[in-house]
């Protein structure tokens, strides 16, 4: 019998629900228990795809090919496994479908009502994720915070779980946060007890909360929340903000959450192993030697815009037994005479971006990379730019150009293929999900990944030109990594620098703590070895 766990959250939003739901998965993994996970989000979107990074932080891509929020990313990381469409569910969907239905007849004229129709799509929805994964357990987390209007009748749907499924089979895990008052020095709870109050209401009763505190939580705290919110003693779990979020798997461990689940849920498990992920926190958490790279982008004042790329410089930078420190550089800001920032970096990275404005920054930053032989790493866009100033570079004209930025370009290296000519709508030429990726051998590339062929997950529209190919390649770039017919380049690479290599893909979403990327792990340690101007040479640590 599958079990179900529900995750809310209570007081704010950006409580941590998408950690609490990785870290929980990630403690039952450690009792070989199999987990999948689903993120609602009430929000009338069909998807993330058309929505801003500036206001909803980047687009996570799954391998299938959705456009989800960036919790699933997290999911991903912590729990270890590869999510699909099936994971990500919008009001925008849900409401899509029972019209659909209702328009093809399959209601036979009946009234269509929230409930039970929009709450009975959303129960099929939850249990999909069931049959697909075959999980022991499934984790949902409910996006928003209890009493939003427009998720009400998610809140409803999983409800009704617990009568559906037993009650042996469902968890509920309220995320509350409980605010510090400086002037009276006290951790206040009353906020707690009116978003639990809440749940309530509407027919709830959460099994556990978790609660999120920037100061320590004392055990008459946790004695007060169990009283007034009727919640077992052992079940209110500090989860009291650390050094770094791969820290939140411990912390519930330690606090008895793992067992807990277990025992509620009664579910068949071994021993409790978090031996590696303590290691690997503790090494996270110890002083290191720093490497520093430049982000460029359009979104540095919104670090979430880039979440998986900041992730994956980490985890690479951990392998070395490094510490990543990054510059954000706004792309807008950087020209010819507003560079100087790049000459503290060890490494540039261009992550994907929206928008034509910042283009120009980020093709100096291209150009400063390859003329100071500076370590470069471009995802996406940033392998556009990449061959845009490379082809201004060997042909001497700054008219080099994406169509997509100037369709007038007489050089545009970056262009739509013929056959994604002639479409309506944007999102219909767009190549989503996983495609396979042939390494050439003897290039950077293919030493970094040591396989003849990677699966990496793309989002983008604009491909290499190929009319181009041939001059770009004499004068010294490689088309490194290609598709199975060999005519879309993948990852391109100039041949007499350090490390200047591109992707087409976004190999930050299969980044993970204890499995660095290999294109993030070349670029790291090509980055490490780069002396910063003007600065002397430290000893590395072993």
């Amino acid at each position: 019998m599958v079990k179900y766990i529900f995750v809310t959250g209570g007081v704010v939003s950006s409580v941590g629900k998408g950690v609490s739901v990785a870290s929980i998965g990630r403690i039952l993994k450690s009792r070989s228990i199999s987990v999948s996970a689903q993120k609602i989000d009430p929000y009338l979107n069909v998807d993330t795809g058309k929505m801003s990074p500036a206001q909803h932080g980047e687009v996570f891509v799954t391998q299938d090919g959705a456009e989800t929020d960036l919790d699933l990313g997290h999911y991903e990381r912590f729990i270890g496994v590869d999510l699909t469409q099936a994971s990500s569910v919008t009001s925008g969907q849900i409401y899509s479908s029972v019209i659909a239905r209702e328009r093809r007849g399959d209601f036979l004229g009946g009234t269509i009502q929230v409930v039970p129709h929009v709450t009975n799509e959303v129960k099929r929805r939850i249990r999909q994720v069931a049959e697909i994964s075959e999980a022991d357990v499934v984790i949902v987390e409910v996006g928003g915070t209890v009493g939003d209007i427009e998720g009400q009748p998610f809140l409803e749907a999983i409800r009704q779980m617990r009568k559906d499924e037993g009650r042996d089979n469902v968890l509920y895990i309220h995320v509350t946060f409980l605010p510090y008052i400086a002037a009276t020095d006290e951790i206040k709870t009353k906020p707690t007890q009116h978003s639990v109050n809440e749940l309530r209401r509407i027919g709830i009763q959460p099994d556990v909360i978790l609660c999120r505190s920037d100061k320590e939580i004392s055990e008459e705290i946790k004695d007060k929340i169990s009283l007034f919110c009727d919640v077992d003693r052992e079940a209110v779990i500090p989860l009291v903000t650390g050094e770094t979020i791969y820290e939140v798997p411990l912390l519930l461990e330690e606090h008895g959450l793992g067992d807990f689940i277990v025992n509620r849920l009664e579910l068949e498990a071994k021993e409790s192993n978090l031996d590696n992920w303590r290691d690997m926190v503790a090494k996270l958490k110890a002083p290191k030697e720093l490497v520093t790279i430049g982000l460029v982008g359009k979104y540095v004042g919104l670090q979430d815009a880039y979440y998986s790329v900041r992730e994956a410089l980490c985890h690479a930078a951990l392998a070395y037994n490094r510490e990543v420190r990054i510059e954000w550089l706004d792309s807008e800001e950087l020209d010819v005479t507003n560079n100087g920032k790049l000459r503290q970096v060890q490494g540039i990275i261009i992550p994907s971006s929206l928008g034509h404005r910042e283009i120009e920054g980020m093709i100096e930053a291209a150009k400063f990379a390859r003329e100071k032989e500076i370590p470069y790493l471009g995802l996406c866009l940033g392998m556009q730019v990449m061959i845009i100033e490379f082809g201004r570079h060997i042909f001497h004209s700054q008219n080099v150009n994406s169509s997509e930025f100037d369709s007038d370009t007489a050089y545009p290296v970056i262009d739509l293929l013929p056959e994604q000519r002639g479409g309506s709508q944007k999102g219909g030429t767009m190549r989503l999900g996983t495609y396979p990726c042939h390494l050439v051998s003897g290039t950077k590339a293919a030493r970094a990944y040591n396989c003849k062929v990677a699966y990496e997950r793309h989002r983008h529209r604009f491909e290499f030109n190929n009319a181009f190919r041939q001059p770009l390649e004499e004068a010294g770039m490689t088309a490194s990594g290609l598709s199975p017919d060999g005519k879309l380049v993948e990852i391109a690479e100039l041949k007499d620098h350090p490390w200047m290599v591109s992707c087409q893909f976004h190999p930050e979403f299969k980044s993970r703590l204890d499995c660095p990327h290999p294109l993030f792990m070349g670029f790291i340690g090509a980055a490490k070895e780069t002396l910063i101007e003007g600065a002397q040479p430290s000893l590395p640590i072993s």
